[in-house]
């Protein structure tokens, strides 16, 4: 019974948090795209996409590691054996 409450009370908050974020989200977008259409230069644009596809990479690359980390740990294992 207990867990069972539990569980309620996670979808609960877990769908009001997937309703709110987006309102968030929506207005760091809009203020991100005002700040970079005002101005003339493109060197502010350009260090957001960096920024972007910097954040973007890094996860890529660390799961890729411990993957290869654990594949070469199975590797090894099976050898010995």
């Amino acid at each position: 019974m207990k867990s069972l409450t539990k569980s309620i009370y996670l979808q609960v908050v877990l769908t009001l948090a997937f309703i709110i974020a987006p309102i968030y989200t929506q207005a760091q977008c809009a203020m991100c795209r005002a700040a970079l259409q005002s101005s003339e230069d493109t060197s502010q644009a350009q260090a957001v996409n960096d920024g972007i596809v910097y954040l973007m990479v890094i996860p890529y690359i660390l799961v890729g590691a411990v993957g290869f980390a654990i594949y070469k740990s199975r590797q090894k294992n099976t050898k010995d054996v």
